[in-house]
């Protein structure tokens, strides 16, 4: 069983070493909006003229196929090779691209977990990408572990919050974990940031105010975008039509911004 899993680490390995920038998002409590980061960071980085995957590790909840509107797209045999779907020009691999529906759960105990995000590592075909976008669950569990035990060549861990409280809460324990796993840390996204009222134009802190502000702070990190509440970006995340893409330019401004910056971080 060792030997099993060693040769698939080295696989994956191998597989890896064809993608130039290798991104995590990752965030330490679920509801902040960490996929739909992760989804119209992808996005705006192939506006921007990279090639980019997108490799759902969330397991249990995968949500990324609908975000990007590829619902029924699936992995394809060419070949020997297993190839991903591309979707709004982001090549995707999901657990629930081989759901039998949409609604089964995902029964899986942590050596089951490894050796699924280890085979669309190492057996997907992803060919030469310049990113590859990690959407991982919240939390610091058996996933997390997977990537960063195995994979050395990671670029960094992209961080998302809210500005609440109990979000910074469970966010100190992410950026402390990253810290622990010796996984640099590119920023802090702080998400639902703010509401602009569409009638006087005023913001509005639902959440409270300066959250990853305070957080960025007192850890030396930079907060890299602060993202407001916006029904379009919601609407379009539930049609498969991602922000980044379909959205009007107040929409499409931030993930942009937030692709420019991971950019410049990477490619030094």
């Amino acid at each position: 069983m060792e030997n099993s899993v060693n040769a698939m680490i080295e696989k994956a390995q191998n597989t890896m070493k064809n993608i130039s920038h290798k991104i995590v998002v990752m965030s330490g409590k679920g509801g902040v909006g960490k996929s739909t980061v992760a989804v119209n960071l992808a996005v705006a980085l192939a506006l921007e003229g990279r090639k980019v995957g997108l490799i759902d590790i969330d397991l249990h909840g995968p949500d990324v196929v609908r975000m990007l509107g590829g619902n029924g797209a699936k992995p394809y045999q060419v070949g020997n090779d297993v190839l991903p779907p591309e979707i709004n020009g982001i090549k995707v691999i999901s657990t629930s691209q081989f759901l039998k529906d949409e609604t089964s759960p995902i029964v899986w105990r942590g050596p089951l977990k490894t050796s699924a995000i280890l085979e669309f590592l190492g057996d997907i075909a992803w060919g030469e990408l310049d990113y590859l976008i990690m959407d991982c669950p919240p939390g610091t569990g058996d996933e997390l572990l997977t990537v960063f035990q195995n994979f050395k060549d990671i670029d960094g861990a992209l961080i998302i919050t809210t500005p609440s409280v109990v979000s910074q809460d469970d966010v100190e324990k992410a950026i402390n974990f990253s810290k622990m796993m010796n996984i640099n840390i590119l920023g802090l996204v702080e998400n639902m940031s703010y509401f602009v009222c569409e009638k006087c134009g005023e913001k509005h802190y639902i959440f409270g105010q300066d959250g990853g502000k305070a957080l960025a702070e007192k850890y030396s990190l930079e907060l890299l975008q602060e993202i407001p509440i916006n029904k379009i970006i919601r609407s379009n995340m539930d049609k498969g039509q991602p922000a980044a893409y379909f959205g009007i330019p107040d929409t499409v401004a931030p993930f942009i911004n937030l692709a420019k910056k991971i950019i410049g971080k990477t490619e030094k």
